[in-house]
């Protein structure tokens, strides 16, 4: 057998000097599983880099939620994400970045930069941005959550001085990704109240792309999710302002 022909071309091949698209890094949960969602959100020319934190024997809970912030957990997480070099690295995870209050949030980014993240961003700071871009000042929460968890949102965000004047929780302590889409319209109903100017439906996996459009014009107000306000709060963060028929976080421009 003769063999094979070989061709240095060393001298010939070029290297992009530039990022050929744009790169958003998401840190998301162990259980995390609505990729998915991410890519609905992102518009041509943006490609999303997932990577997870490890896994855990742990129920959903508050518990839970301290360990996924774990400093150590984050900045390895982050260091996965530094070959693809997103222009902006983002902790999904609601409860991991509201459960220790404003300062726990700040400490996240910080442990992400530390770790090599252009920018970095959460999933609960990102809600406080939406907030503010659209002027909310009352938004009632709906979660999956049990009660405490919950109450653990209601303080983040009165400590960011958002009035929340109502919450409605299903108390779940696993298999989140699995709740019906029926089940979060009922929760949001539950939740909403004459008094609040939006609605929050927490935790990055509960499935919402395709119903935030409905329950929008159903209740006439914003109707937010974790996972549409990360990718917003990440797009905006990297220059791009998609449309997303529908979604008036979207369409603001704030």
């Amino acid at each position: 057998m003769q063999p094979p022909r070989m061709l240095d071309l060393s001298h010939r091949v070029e290297v992009d000097q530039e990022d050929p698209e744009i790169g958003v890094g998401v840190v998301a949960p162990f259980d995390f599983v609505l990729d998915h969602e991410y890519w609905r959100w992102a518009p041509a020319g943006v490609s999303v880099y997932i990577t997870r934190t490890p896994y855990m024997e742990q129920q959903v809970g508050i518990e839970m939620a301290r360990q996924l912030g774990q400093d150590e957990i984050l900045a390895a997480a982050t260091r996965e994400l530094k070959v693809a070099n997103p222009v902006v690295t983002v902790f999904a995870c609601t409860s991991g970045s509201f459960v220790e209050g404003l300062a726990g949030e700040a400490r996240c980014r910080c442990v992400m930069e530390k770790a090599g993240a252009r920018r970095a961003l959460t999933t609960s700071g990102a809600l406080l941005d939406a907030l503010r871009a659209l002027g909310v000042a009352r938004v009632a929460v709906a979660t999956p959550y049990d009660a405490a968890t919950s109450a653990r949102l209601i303080d983040f965000l009165v400590e960011a001085d958002v009035a929340v004047p109502s919450c409605a929780f299903g108390g779940l302590k696993g298999n989140i990704w699995r709740l019906a889409p029926t089940s979060v319209r009922q929760l949001v109903m539950a939740a909403d109240d004459d008094h609040a100017d939006a609605v929050f439906v927490s935790c990055t996996n509960v499935r919402t792309f395709y119903l935030l459009a409905d329950l929008e014009r159903e209740l006439n107000k914003p109707v937010l999710s974790a996972n549409q306000v990360t990718m917003w709060a990440c797009l905006r963060a990297a220059g791009v302002r998609p449309s997303v028929p529908g979604q008036r976080l979207f369409a603001c421009r704030g």
